[in-house]
């Protein structure tokens, strides 16, 4: 007994002491941290004032910090940046409102040129008949010769109820035309489109999560209702995300009140967030198809992989982008701001779909994919396996087509919207966005237009035999097969002539699309699109099969495992490889 009162009293010294070193250890460590912020921050201030004071030409002070801001932040993450007052305007508008001052019209530079690009149904330009292609020569007797798209563009701003003229060049129109407008609030949807499709689907496309888009996706979700539909098609393709909040509120639209969504987990404990939904849901039983690309990324993926998790809707389409990153701002001195990822977020599974390994880049400064054999086994509610650091993958994959570089040029140079821009100036009117179709006629117009212009391209095998030539004159063969070289390429040129007819189909669709815009707008080109949307259509037609959606979501055969590190996914990557390309 004494011995061991001597122990517990040893115990006691020393735990004591023990104590006493890892609290020093700490303080050490603590203000060394501080020691080493201080130190850093006086060093980069010494270099700023001799680079102010001594440097032979003369430096813009806050373009010099801006510039060290950014390439202090670029070893982290591309979401986390530094926004200066200057562009604090744009910052909002692009990350958190959709709203406003204008006359609803987008432009582009083209040959010195102003052109206006597109016009919002509804807003002052659409009133005043001002159209894509219009060329904008005036804005309140301001000549824009010179002008570049972000002066022309702050022109165009202004305050709701203010005045504003312009003078614009229409083609085939001798003089320019003076156009009056006052100024609307021009707020840009989160939906851009709802309505119903084949087969009496309800359909939404969302194209960002900023503010109000819950609202905005429950008003269509409950107007699409009224029409008794047999399922939903929540179209999240090329949305890039938004507010985190907003997701949840999506998300439960669809799955009961108390449901677990999304977990956010960062270093800072304050900043860890549990989301459940808090409402009643407006249609828990209705099949329900959300579909994806490559671009679907952060919000989407949320409200994809927590209605994957939960087995309440079927993932159409290609692998998600993979962001599971974070970001809050920070206000900072002087109106500037910095948004920093905080934390990483998990859908209700538990797992994280963040596919690329920020923490560990190469030395050139580029980033990998999480590796396959890092990637973790997740269950859903009716027990699929799904994988994290892997993105979301679509429980029906269907296989993205890309346009034919011929299609791409056509666009790229802006000859389809030339054509468009002719076209409706010679066509009063079109049959509804649904039906209108290309005639053979107009696209043997369409061609012959092109005769007049100026494009140049090379198709994929001509890029391949550039590549054989570089090749061969790095391994000095070239001389060899030089005869047979010439001989193909002049193959090569003589069977390009027939692209325009070889890919008709596609060159078709994308000039409907543009062609349809011209009287009915951004509805107008969705509502176009639906006859050629295969996603779409994969979406139809398995929600017309209850059997066959309920086996998905129960986890039966082939639908047990998503998105599994393997062969299959050795397989998607050289395929993305290989679209990429």
């Amino acid at each position: 007994m004494e011995r061991r009162v001597v122990l517990t009293k040893t115990y006691k010294k020393w735990g004591w002491a023990a104590g006493v070193l890892a609290l020093a250890i700490v303080l050490w460590s603590f203000n060394d941290d501080l020691f080493q912020i201080s130190k850093n921050l006086d060093v980069f201030a010494s270099v700023y004032k001799e680079i102010n004071v001594n440097y032979v030409d003369e430096v813009v002070p806050a373009k010099l910090v801006k510039t060290g801001v950014d390439a202090m932040l670029d070893g982290l993450d591309p979401y986390t940046e530094f926004v200066p007052e200057s562009e604090i305007e744009d910052y909002k508008l692009k990350y958190v409102s959709t709203q406003y001052g204008g006359i609803g019209a987008g432009i582009f530079a083209k040959d010195k040129k102003v052109i206006i690009s597109e016009v919002d149904e509804g807003f002052p330009a659409q009133k005043a008949d001002i159209r894509p292609g219009d060329e904008l020569l005036k804005i309140n007797d301001i000549d824009l010769a010179g002008k570049n798209s972000d002066q022309v563009s702050t022109l165009l701003k202004g305050t709701k109820g203010a005045a504003i003229k312009l003078l614009i060049k229409r083609d085939k129109v001798a003089e320019p035309i003076e156009k009056d407008l006052i100024r609307d609030e021009i707020q840009q949807p989160n939906v851009s489109y709802y309505g119903m499709v084949a087969n009496n689907m309800g359909y939404i496309k969302l194209d960002k999560f900023l503010e109000n888009s819950g609202q905005e996706v429950t008003d269509a979700l409950i107007a699409l209702k009224k029409n008794n539909p047999n399922g939903i098609i929540l179209d999240l393709r090329s949305n890039g995300g938004g507010i985190l909040q907003e997701a949840v509120k999506i998300v439960n639209l669809f799955v009961p009140k108390g449901v677990l969504v999304v977990k956010q987990i960062g270093k800072v404990k304050d900043k860890n967030y549990v989301y459940h939904t808090e409402n009643t849901p407006v249609e828990p039983d209705l099949p329900l198809v959300v579909l994806v690309n490559s671009h679907s990324a952060s919000a989407s993926e949320i409200v994809a992989g927590s209605l994957q998790d939960l087995d309440r809707a079927v993932i159409i389409g290609q692998r998600s982008y993979g962001k599971g990153l974070v970001q809050q701002t920070f206000n900072l001195p002087y109106n500037s701001l910095v948004k920093i990822t905080i934390a990483k977020y998990y859908t209700p599974s538990g797992r994280c779909i963040q596919s690329l390994d920020y923490t560990n880049r190469k030395a050139d400064g580029t980033v990998d994919r999480v590796a396959d054999s890092v990637m973790h086994e997740f269950k859903t509610k009716a027990g699929r396996s799904v994988y994290d650091h892997g993105a979301i993958f679509p429980d029906v994959f269907v296989k993205q087509e890309h346009f034919a570089n011929i299609t791409q040029v056509l666009v790229n140079k802006l000859l389809v919207f030339d054509y468009a821009t002719q076209y409706r100036n010679t066509h009063p009117k079109i049959p509804d966005a649904k039906s209108f179709t290309l005639t053979d006629a107009d696209y043997a117009d369409f061609v012959k237009f092109l005769s007049t212009q100026n494009y140049t391209y090379s198709n994929k095998s001509e890029k391949v035999l550039a590549d054989l030539k570089t090749e061969a004159d790095k391994d000095k063969e070239f001389a060899a097969i030089k005869n047979e070289y010439e001989a193909l390429k002049a193959k090569l040129a003589a069977t390009k002539g027939d692209d325009l007819q070889q890919h008709k189909d596609e060159i078709k669709q994308i000039l409907e699309n543009e062609i349809v815009s011209r009287y009915y707008f951004e509805k107008g080109r969705y509502e176009c699109n639906f006859k050629y949307d295969k996603e779409m259509a994969q979406a139809v037609k398995l929600m017309q099969d209850k059997n066959e959606v309920a086996s998905i979501l129960k986890g039966d055969g082939q639908y047990k495992v998503i998105g599994k590190p393997g062969p299959a996914m050795a397989a998607l990557k050289a395929e993305e490889k290989t679209d990429e390309n």
